[in-house]
């Protein structure tokens, strides 16, 4: 297990655990909360053993293997992966061993001792799982949203996103007791966030996550650990759990209760207006139930420092937009363009609340950029009502902010793109007043961007599209680098938001808290969805299932065979040399799985020398792989004559 007891942890001279007890019991998933700058990306460090308790107590079992994500951009051109399998640190280390004792066995065959570490090496190795490295490793690519052509793509060859993606994988990779996740879902659509969540339900390991996700929290977690005001505090649960317990403990504390009063008057007003109209729709229903919740722990939401709130649109058209007969994608330099939607008739009505769903790749950035101006469609039309004001915010928003200019400056640079004079006493004080509301305050206003944390930047595209009165809100994953507190602040503010919504997001918290209705953007078109998120969530595990056998039928069709393949459809002339090579094949199957037992036999019997054994753990390596050629031929003539006889 491990035991923290008395602990006191520094960043310089800011004490950020002062005397922390706590036990963490093997096996426990272990969701780690708090607000920014609580510490705790220093406790992980402690966890992870680049940093050391100032003082007190602090243990990790020795023999514990840890596995955490590298945060460093890989740069390298080995191809995807191969670099997820060097995630396997123990198949590395037998790997390079067992090539050391090759090598000595070929310079010494009559040693003995060589011959006996031969053996051992390769039943290690076997032991460890070299036989089904490669589909392990592949399986957790396309777990995370990769397509089967891209398995063998270097890894240089994706961006950012996609390549912190591989870091995830070659952590999920690795054999571990303690496996450290900080923010793992930041890059993942919620296609590859569900195949996630299910993954480490199965993980027999001890696990400590930190995330602002809280159905990810729920989904994955047993435990939470709570830093505030430099004390750790273990609730027994999941995200969920400890919301309802905190807020419990801070109802009882009269005087500061009374203090939120107001906050809690203001969300409750809110929640009674909808809770009074709600259709019993589903997507409705579940809107009400997430509401619920947002009353339940009015004390905890009122508590967070940060609140903020969209002014009333100034005209709302309706419709906002109709879209008639269009398709969507992007032009192509020299070529056709590249066509992701089509025959999409929608329209989008004052005050609709909308969440898009869809799978990973499927289309719904190239839906969301078309609807704000970014990209054309490339057929039919797309018409705006008359005030049209969007609110867009985009997953590459935060990298269009220019670094070295400070939030005020571009307040200012904004007001005066509007139209809006600013005078240098009163203009600009009531843009840092404005600034105030997002918590950029005294110094922060003149702060270059650059130097700023993603939390803040969002916070800044934010503020200046609140500051823009938009009648159509249109958000591709806000979410991204905005901590627990602050995503309920958003929440809380959708809420009250008076214009029309439509939303991509991976955290369902938030979807199901604002949308009253989804479209699920797939196969090349978009249509309603009637679900709820459970239904969609059950919708993307029996996708990605799909998905994962189509690679798996790929990848078989792909496996070099001994013989040349027969062509897909073959007429009824040639089944019978088919069927006199299927039955070679079978033969040779039944000949190699004998000659394999009878190796695995003569190695485990009493009295073998180690030379014998040796030799055996060689030949049994070279067998596998015949075995594993001989399959992939008999399941594809297998194949071919059931297409010919039918």
């Amino acid at each position: 297990m491990i035991t923290l007891k008395n602990v006191i942890l520094r960043r310089s001279a800011k004490v950020l655990l002062n005397g922390a007890n706590v036990t963490i019991n093997p096996g426990e998933k272990v969701g780690l909360v708090g607000r920014n700058g609580a510490g705790k990306s220093t406790l992980f460090a402690l966890f992870n053993g680049s940093l050391h308790e100032d003082s007190g107590d602090f243990y990790v079992p020795r023999q514990w293997r840890m596995a955490q994500v590298a945060q460093d951009m890989p740069e390298t051109e080995e191809s995807a992966t191969d670099f997820v399998v060097g995630g396997d640190t123990r198949l590395l280390e037998l790997r390079e061993r067992l090539a050391a004792i090759e090598a000595a066995y070929e310079a010494n065959p009559d040693d003995a001792d060589i011959g006996m570490e031969l053996a051992h090496a390769y039943t290690d190795l076997a032991d460890a799982g070299e036989h089904d490295a490669v589909p392990r490793a592949q399986a957790l690519i396309l777990g995370l949203g990769f397509k089967s052509g891209e398995l063998d793509g270097p890894v240089n060859s994706f961006s950012g996103g996609w390549r912190m993606r591989l870091q995830l994988a070659r952590a999920l990779m690795c054999p571990s007791d303690l496996l450290l996740l900080d923010e793992p879902t930041n890059h993942l659509d919620l296609d590859a966030l569900v195949w996630l969540e299910a993954w480490l339900q199965k993980y027999a390991g001890t696990m400590i996550v930190i995330s602002h996700d809280r159905e990810f929290l729920d989904a994955v977690t047993n435990v939470t650990l709570h830093i505030a005001n430099a004390q750790l505090t273990r609730y027994g649960g999941n995200y969920s759990a400890f919301e309802t317990l905190r807020a419990e403990q801070m109802a009882l504390q009269q005087q500061a209760y009374a203090k939120q009063q107001d906050k809690i008057a203001h969300l409750q007003k809110f929640i009674d207006r909808f809770k009074a109209k709600a259709s019993k729709a589903k997507q409705a229903q579940s809107r009400v139930k997430a509401l619920e919740r947002m009353e339940k722990v009015a004390p905890l939401l009122a508590e967070a420092e940060f609140t903020f709130e969209f002014k009333e649109p100034g005209n709302i058209p309706n419709p906002m937009l109709s879209i008639t007969g269009a398709s969507f994608g992007y032009e192509v330099e020299d070529a056709a363009p590249k066509i992701i939607l089509t025959g999409v008739n929608r329209s989008v009505q004052g005050g609709q609340r909308i969440g898009i769903l869809g799978a990973n790749g499927q289309g719904k950035s190239t839906l969301v950029k078309t609807i704000a101006r970014e990209m054309g469609a490339l057929a039919g039309t797309v018409t705006e009502g008359k005030g049209l004001n969007i609110g867009y915010f985009a997953q590459q928003e935060l990298d269009v902010l220019r670094p070295q200019d400070n939030p005020l400056e571009h307040m200012v640079r904004l007001a005066r793109e509007l139209g809006t004079a600013v005078k240098e006493s009163t203009g600009e004080q009531a843009l840092r007043g404005f600034l105030g509301s997002f918590n950029f305050s005294g110094d922060m206003v003149k702060q270059p961007v650059g130097t700023m944390s993603g939390g803040e930047k969002a916070r800044l595209v934010l503020c200046m599209m609140v500051w823009q009165r938009p009648n159509l809100l249109l958000l591709d994953e806000p979410t991204n680098h905005l901590d627990l507190a602050t995503r309920e602040a958003l929440a809380v503010a959708l809420n009250e938001f008076e214009g029309t919504l439509m939303l991509v997001s991976h955290d369902r918290a938030l979807l199901r808290s604002v949308c009253d209705e989804f479209w699920l953007v797939g196969r090349g078109v978009v249509t309603d969805f009637d679900g709820d998120l459970d239904d969609y969530q059950r919708y993307l595990l029996d996708e990605a299932k799909r998905m994962r056998e189509e690679a798996k039928e790929a990848a078989q069709a792909a496996q070099p065979v001994p013989a040349a393949p027969a062509p897909a459809r073959v007429a009824g002339s040639q089944v019978k040399p088919l069927k006199r090579e299927l039955q070679g094949a079978e033969e040779r199957i039944e000949a190699l799985g004998a000659e394999k037992a009878a190796l695995e036999a003569r190695m485990a019997s009493p009295g073998v020398t180690p030379s014998t054994l040796a030799e055996a753990g060689r030949r049994l390596k070279e067998v596998q792989l015949q075995l594993d050629a001989a399959e992939a031929r008999w399941l594809e003539l297998s194949e071919q004559i059931e297409q010919a006889v039918a």
